[in-house]
């Protein structure tokens, strides 16, 4: 008789990743990284279990998008008061915070539960070629 393996916290086995973001498409590097947060790439992966690694972005500023994007995509915020509706473009947020672009791309490819919330602790994103996750021993993540 065949055993079930259901993976449990205590098996996981996190390792770090940098990923330069110079020049990568937008939607093509989120889905990479969200798939490495989630721990997809794992053998042990289960749905319910944070199996996922951590992820270090660097160069966030030097996203690349297709189209007219730039222009085009609009991101919303509401303050919750009459009237609060805020928008700004993807051109002036790359201007102002470019890390944001990044993470709200990787969020919105996570679970929407408090699993997605943790998952999204471990990923850490930098505007310029440095970070402060040198002691962690990060690996080069080559995406294609």
């Amino acid at each position: 008789m065949e055993k079930t393996f259901v993976t449990k916290n205590t098996d996981v086995q996190r390792e770090w990743f940098v990923v330069d973001a110079a020049g990568q498409t937008l939607g093509r590097l989120a889905t990479r990284v969200a798939s490495m947060l989630r721990g997809k790439h794992k053998p042990i992966f289960t749905p319910a279990v944070d199996v996922g690694d951590y992820v270090v972005i660097v160069n966030a500023d030097k996203i690349h998008v297709t189209g007219r994007k730039m222009d085009q995509k609009i991101y919303y915020r509401h303050s919750r008061y009459p009237g609060g509706l805020r928008e700004i473009t993807l051109r002036n947020l790359l201007h102002k915070h470019p890390t944001r672009v990044i993470e709200y791309a990787v969020r919105g490819m996570l679970p929407k539960n408090r699993l997605g919330r943790q998952m999204i602790k471990k990923l850490k994103v930098y505007a310029g070629p440095n970070h402060p996750h040198e002691a962690q021993q990060p690996q080069s993540l080559e995406l294609k």
